[in-house]
């Protein structure tokens, strides 16, 4: 009797045993809901609240760029919409990778983003071993105006056009020297494919930056250049270069007496740096809107407008200025551009 009592009262503790464990497992994801909800709550609040305080702008290049000036020139008609001021924050080194690893490790919070282009979104993720994933581990904001390249050369150059500089590169191989601001920048990438389609090669000098690269060009001592719109065409107006067509399907109002690569000799080697801003992975949806808004009331703003005219940048139409159209430019161009990219066995660790 003792004994059946004892394991009576056993087995009695033990069935209470689940009972008891139910019960807190019922606790406890009661708490972890309650947790959740306020967080949610919270970071409700503090979207409807964004921004209430400076948002900082990582550019991954030197002061004094086209990055930048894209930035100055929208940065004080976005600080009237947003109410708060954007400082620039200058991230440099790696063809900047070192900026983008900086944002890709901010709060998503929306007060820190950088303002990128088609070599640091695009190019980089086959050209650099990178801890992240350009597409999956960033948040797109919106798609700014973009600056098309242009082919030029030095003004002593045999060539007066894009045939005849063709004809001259594949009657000369890897003795015109071309100039370029890094390897797998889109000035390099689009001398490779003119080179092909010329059925010859050239000798490559990488250059800290375009502007290094610009003063030997003029000076003569390299031969040519894939250089943007904003910052080659004074030259070409000057006469100290000459120009042999704009990577595009159409001509630049900037300089409209230079022909497209389709009318000059190259269909279809379509090139331009397009720009955009992206956040850190995980920014709230909310936040996001409050960015490309911003963006699209300074990109409709006339004097902005005027200004990055002026310095030979496209606008995209507004519908395009949103972060469905920054993800799908980014993710055409790497289609297109990492197969070339590893075709040519451009690789930096």
């Amino acid at each position: 009797m003792v004994a059946g009592d004892q394991g009576g009262e056993h087995q009695a503790v033990a069935a209470g045993g689940p009972g008891k464990g139910r019960h807190m497992r019922r606790v406890w994801v009661a708490i972890a809901a309650a947790v959740l909800n306020i967080s949610l709550a919270q970071s409700g609040a503090r979207a409807q609240d964004y921004p209430n305080r400076p948002i900082t702008v990582v550019v991954p290049f030197p002061a004094g760029g086209p990055t930048d000036a894209i930035i100055r020139n929208l940065g004080e008609r976005m600080r009237q919409s947003l109410g708060q001021p954007l400082l620039v924050e200058y991230v440099v080194g790696a063809s900047g990778t070192v900026g983008t690893t900086r944002v890709n490790r901010a709060a998503p919070d929306g007060y820190t983003i950088i303002c990128g282009h088609f070599g640091t979104f695009a190019t980089n993720g086959a050209v650099y071993q990178l801890p992240y994933d350009l597409v999956a581990d960033f948040t797109p904001i919106s798609l700014l105006p973009r600056n098309p390249y242009l082919i030029v050369g030095k003004k002593d150059l045999p060539a007066n056009n894009l045939r005849e500089f063709m004809a001259h590169v594949k009657a000369n191989p890897n003795k015109v020297n071309m100039g370029h601001p890094g390897v797998g920048t889109g000035p390099h990438l689009l001398a490779l494919q003119l080179a092909s389609q010329a059925g010859g090669t050239m000798n490559y000098v990488p250059y800290r930056g375009s502007g290094p690269a610009m003063t030997d060009l003029v000076a003569g001592q390299i031969d040519l250049m894939v250089d943007q719109v904003q910052t080659s065409s004074a030259q070409v107006k000057g006469g100290t270069i000459k120009a042999f067509a704009i990577a595009a399907s159409a001509r630049s109002n900037s300089v409209p007496e230079v022909p497209t690569v389709d009318e000059a000799g190259a269909p279809g080697l379509h090139m331009s740096l397009w720009y955009g801003f992206w956040g850190p992975p995980g920014m709230p949806a909310q936040v996001v809107r409050k960015l490309q808004a911003a963006v699209q009331d300074a990109l409709a703003d006339p004097d902005v407008r005027g200004r990055l005219s002026g310095l030979g940048m496209e606008i995209p139409p507004r519908e395009q200025q949103t972060p469905e159209a920054l993800a799908a430019q980014q993710k055409a161009d790497i289609a297109v551009w990492w197969p070339v990219i590893r075709a040519a066995n451009i690789r930096m660790q």
